[in-house]
């Protein structure tokens, strides 16, 4: 394929994402990340430029896919020379992130004569190397049908949501919503576990129940197991819940199920426990886990 592609951030997703376009026939021609070292590793995995610039990123690629962990990292992508000489170049922009950022970013290509779309992602690790991630998009129509070749090689769930910043307000309620269940299932568990319940038969209770969820599927015997190799930091759960509760502030509701849940996810990273997956907000709520476990 002619399309020439870069990427920016790539770290779990992002590199997974690179290498499943390759694979797919894209010419993946450069690479950025503020971790030099990582980039110049999938760069040599990947037969590409390991970019130290941002500028150089945009200047050999036709379309650039952006990766990165939150707001600030988005705005210092794009006003630190990703924009330079960008005309013509189409962005498509993957990071959680607050939706009036993607407005900013759609606002700031448009200046330089360049298009962006915002392609959020309610997927993991390995959904992102296997190209089935879901996607939800938001930006305007033709940009949307432009992408599409590429969005359709990464995506087994394809979505146009509407204008910049409403594909990122989905994503938010998505992961606040996931995010309280996470919370939720391990509170069950932390208490079924001090009840002296077998916690497999429990499981399988829940997942016959209304207890059900898509976490308990993803994450419950990690819960019980203590495995908490990471897909989806807590970290990333607490901004997420945050975004979704600046989000309800503006509309002013209250929405204390989110704000608790919220907290939990900080005590973890307060607690030292921030990288741990989504799952280790378990090690708060079975008791004798963690020191840090009490309020």
């Amino acid at each position: 394929m002619t399309q020439k592609i870069g990427f920016v951030g790539v770290g779990r997703m992002g590199a997974n994402m690179a290498r499943r376009l390759q694979e797919c026939g894209f010419n993946i021609t450069a690479v950025f990340d503020a971790n030099i070292s990582l980039a110049q590793s999938i760069a040599s995995e990947l037969g590409c430029a390991a970019a130290t610039e941002l500028k150089t990123v945009t200047a050999l690629s036709d379309v650039i896919v952006t990766v990165v962990s939150d707001d600030r990292a988005m705005k210092n992508i794009f006003t630190g020379g990703l924009l330079q000489r960008a005309q013509g170049k189409l962005f498509i922009n993957c990071a959680t992130v607050t939706p009036a950022v993607h407005v900013w970013v759609e606002q700031k290509c448009a200046g330089k004569g360049a298009r962006s779309l915002e392609a959020c992602m309610a997927s993991s690790i390995t959904q992102a190397r296997q190209g089935t991630l879901y996607l939800m998009c938001g930006g305007k129509t033709e940009v949307f049908e432009h992408a599409k070749p590429i969005l359709e090689k990464l995506s087994s769930s394809l979505r146009y949501i509407g204008l910049a910043g409403t594909a990122a307000q989905v994503k938010a309620l998505v992961n606040m919503v996931m995010n309280a269940n996470t919370a939720a299932l391990a509170e069950g568990l932390g208490l079924g576990a001090a009840l002296d319940l077998d916690l497999t038969m429990l499981r399988e209770v829940f997942s016959q129940t209304g207890a059900r969820s898509g976490v308990l599927q993803t994450d419950g015997e990690d819960m019980q197991n203590r495995d908490h190799a990471c897909f989806f930091s807590a970290a990333h759960a607490a901004k997420d819940s945050g975004i979704a509760l600046k989000l309800a502030r503006q509309q002013c509701l209250n929405l204390p199920l989110a704000a608790a849940t919220k907290k939990q996810y900080d005590r973890m990273i307060v607690g030292g426990l921030g990288e741990l997956d989504k799952s280790g907000i378990a090690e708060l709520t079975f008791k004798g886990r963690h020191a840090n476990a009490k309020s």
